[in-house]
């Protein structure tokens, strides 16, 4: 959807766009995010799932304000979407995705960090790979020491979309019953301080694993023993 809009986000943290022309994004799994006509695929703001949309009529001396879409997460936090006027409302079923698939080094470590779970800590066991979600398998899912689920999502390079893959699967983990609580790892050769920075924020343990130690090859460069 394109429309003249503002929108201000409301919990932990405020913010506010000013009123403009925006690309709204409503997908199946419940996420919205607004976008501009630049910043690549990074949204202005964005509320992930599990949340809610409920429209609201404009209130009273709402200048040039139509309708307020209120969405809503679990912790009570709302982006409040004030629409002015819209130039373009479409719906697209996309239908499965077959997900992303992994560079060797990525697949590599995954099978690597599965194979030697205990990097994690001490006492970790693997429940399996490739564990499967209605939004797609987490890399690895594991038990700790004192028997609590974890799920880990590996990546070469630890950016902050990667970080927001792994909400949405704790998001959804922590709904069953059976595994749930859910805590989260995430794992990658190197990870930006922005990441690390969101991942502390959302309790998201950060691990930097080492390639070739876990192939079990050191460097031998510049050594004669």
């Amino acid at each position: 959807m394109i429309a003249d809009c503002q929108v201000d986000y409301v919990g932990r943290l405020t913010a506010h766009l000013p009123m403009s022309k925006r690309l709204i994004l409503i997908k199946s799994d419940g996420s919205v995010s607004i976008h501009a006509d630049d910043r690549a695929y990074k949204p202005l703001n964005w509320m992930s799932p599990p949340c809610w949309l409920v429209e609201e009529p404009a209130a009273d001396g709402s200048d040039g304000i139509d309708s307020v879409w209120v969405v809503e997460n679990k912790a009570g936090e709302q982006l409040r979407i004030s629409i002015a006027a819209f130039h373009h409302d479409s719906s697209h079923e996309l239908g499965l995705d077959p997900g992303l698939v992994k560079d060797g080094v990525e697949a590599h470590l995954q099978e690597l960090l599965a194979e030697h779970i205990e990097t994690l800590g001490a006492g970790y066991t693997l429940i399996r790979r490739e564990y499967m979600t209605a939004i797609g398998p987490v890399d690895i899912l594991c038990r700790d020491a004192d028997g609590h689920t974890v799920a880990v999502e590996i990546k070469r390079r630890g950016e902050i979309d990667g970080v927001e893959q792994l909400t949405r699967y704790l998001d959804l983990l922590n709904r069953d019953a059976t595994i749930a609580p859910v805590s989260g790892v995430f794992a990658a050769q190197a990870i930006k301080p922005q990441a690390k920075t969101l991942a502390n924020d959302r309790g998201i343990r950060c691990v930097t694993l080492d390639y070739d130690k876990l192939r079990g090859t050191e460097d031998n460069e510049f050594k004669l023993f």
